[in-house]
């Protein structure tokens, strides 16, 4: 067992993580910043972002709108407190990277360039062609290297985070190349693992979003802020869940069914918008657009494909040009993994997991209940999402609250664990990689049982939910785990055990999915991304409140209930295009 003393362990080398780093290097270059990974940091999920990132860039906007289109796209289950904070940081984070070479695309007279997304009322997506995610990890990734604090451990599987009397003193981890146990202990840890959408099988998310982060802070008694608000993206690819960014939509591209109708025009995404348009239509919210989806489905009016139902988008009327200036990834994308050019053929989508509203509970300092550990990005609830997340809010708000976990990290000056306590508390969780490489295989397997997984998480949690398909996920899920238990491993070696690590995610997204479905069960409204069948309206009276999951051992989780911070803005009607009193 190696022990590795740290100032500050981030553990995720993404957006988040990176951001978080650079700013603890800057609060104190002296420090020891310890950057954990389980993946080179250039390949973490921030890279597949394409859309772009929201902040107020011109005249015509204002701080206000963006806290309002936040807030309504939230359903108003955003802390509204987290918003403001949230929007006034963000032209700020964003400028910040073009300062360090991000490589903004660029209007004709050279100001910053900014494209619609859905559920804002102005254009204030800055993008980088629709490859944004790809240049702002470059962005992140070369500028940590200037930093002589930050010390980066890439390819560590992180099994646990170290808890004693309500501190976090570190984190164990496996060295992947060698199988080595690893202990890094710090006073500060910050997560920024990403979220969980890999316990659903159609899904955008990276193989490596697994919720690991999510599931150790809830292991180690952080309540899980709700987790039943799980985003669908309405165009991603069939089969292969790769996103078609929501830029192609918002340079003009449409969806249409079988008939080559244009259905988005049946449905209520919002009132006429302030572009030159009729209405919302493809630019309205991302939950909206999905659940339109699944009720032309119902009607037979989606396509058939080979790898299940979808819809077209359509943007052969854009023309190569733009095609090629403003999507040329959309275009290389769907040539390679749809076999179709979008310059002459249209484009099948359909809805796929995309985002995970719910996470680790944080509030506006990054900081968690448990004192020395904060969370950033996908993986932390502060909440600005709410019950669904504005397209290319993310990107900004994993620049804001990274940089914020990681100067509070840096600057919270708190002793150092005693080194014996760590590694006791490491062995501890380390007995439960031991008893999945001391178990011989048995009748259950990592592919099995996470394919149960995601058949329960679609058919139970997925667009629309009703009580007895969320207790039939409850019950089966439970099962799971108990299955889960006498799970063994054919591959005993150490030097890069994937079976291992598969497990140990397994086990990550089993916790998740069950923390999912029972705050969903609990929560009998439809808000945002969590639409019932049974319950159809929005609920305030009741279910204006975040459901907490909390971690009780192998039994279900205990769901309670904590107030949404309402600053300024009384719940009303949830519109788009403007606010409820335009």
């Amino acid at each position: 067992m190696r022990f590795v003393n740290a100032d500050v362990v981030i553990i995720g080398g993404g957006g988040a993580g990176l951001r978080a780093a650079i700013a603890a290097a800057e609060a104190d270059p002296s420090l020891h910043v310890a950057l954990v990974s389980k993946i080179y940091p250039m390949r973490s999920h921030t890279v597949a972002a394409e859309g772009g990132a929201a902040g107020v860039a011109s005249e015509n906007d204002s701080l206000e709108n963006h806290f309002r289109d936040t807030v309504s796209g939230g359903d108003w289950l955003c802390d509204q407190d987290a918003v403001d904070l949230f929007v006034k940081e963000a032209p700020g984070v964003l400028r910040e990277l073009e300062h360090w070479g991000c490589p903004w695309s660029r209007q004709a007279d050279g100001r910053v360039a900014v494209r619609p997304f859905g559920g804002m009322k102005i254009e204030r997506t800055w993008y980088a062609a629709d490859k944004s995610g790809f240049h702002i990890l470059h962005t992140l990734f070369q500028t940590s290297l200037k930093y002589d604090a930050i010390h980066r451990y890439d390819e560590y599987y992180v099994v646990d985070l170290l808890v004693a009397d309500g501190r976090c003193m570190g984190c164990v981890a496996i060295e992947l190349k060698t199988g080595e146990t690893v202990v890094f202990a710090a006073p500060s840890v910050v997560m920024a693992t990403g979220g969980a959408g890999r316990a659903f099988p159609f899904t955008t998310n990276a193989g490596t979003n697994t919720g690991d982060g999510i599931a150790m802070a809830y292991r180690a008694g952080v309540p899980l802020k709700d987790m039943e608000f799980v985003q669908y993206h309405p165009t991603g690819l069939p089969g292969k869940g790769i996103l078609i960014t929501e830029g192609a939509r918002g340079e003009g591209g449409i969806l249409v069914n079988r008939d080559g109708y244009r259905y988005l025009q049946d449905y209520n995404l919002g009132p006429p918008d302030p572009w030159p348009r009729k209405k919302a239509m493809e630019l309205g919210p991302r939950d909206r657009l999905s659940q339109a989806f699944w009720h032309e489905q119902q009607k037979g009016r989606t396509v058939d494909h080979p790898a299940g139902q979808v819809v077209l988008l359509d943007v052969r009327h854009l023309g190569e040009k733009k095609i090629n200036e403003r999507l040329p990834f959309v275009r290389e994308l769907a040539r390679i993994y749809a076999a179709v050019d979008p310059v002459h053929e249209p484009i099948p989508v359909r809805p796929v997991v995309h985002y995970t509203m719910g996470g680790i509970d944080t509030d506006i300092d990054a900081a968690s209940p448990v004192t020395g550990l904060y969370a950033a990005g996908e993986c932390a609830c502060v909440s600005i999402n709410g019950a669904n997340r504005l397209g290319s809010n993310s990107l900004t708000e994993l620049l804001v609250f990274g940089r914020i976990a990681g100067h509070n990290a840096a600057t919270a000056r708190a002793e150092h664990p005693d080194e014996a306590s760590a590694r006791e508390l490491a062995e501890t969780a380390m007995s439960r990689v031991q008893r999945l490489l001391d178990t011989d295989p048995g009748e259950e397997s990592v592919a099995g049982l996470r394919d149960e997984l995601n058949g329960y998480m679609e058919e139970c949690a997925g667009i629309y939910r009703d009580q007895e398909r969320l207790d039939q996920a409850c019950e089966g899920i439970a099962g799971l785990r108990e299955r889960y238990g006498k799970l063994g491993l054919t591959d005993k070696s150490c030097v890069f055990n994937t079976e291992l690590a598969y497990a140990l995610e397994l086990g990550s997204m089993l916790e998740i999915g069950e923390a999912l479905v029972h705050a969903a069960r609990m929560r009998r409204e439809s808000r945002g991304a969590h639409q019932r069948l049974d319950f159809t309206e929005r609920n305030d009276d009741e279910f204006l409140v975040h459901s907490m999951a909390s971690f009780r051992g192998d039994g279900p989780p205990e769901i309670t209930r904590k107030p949404v911070t309402i600053t300024r803005w009384e719940p009303a009607e949830r519109v788009y295009g403007g606010t409820s009193d335009d």
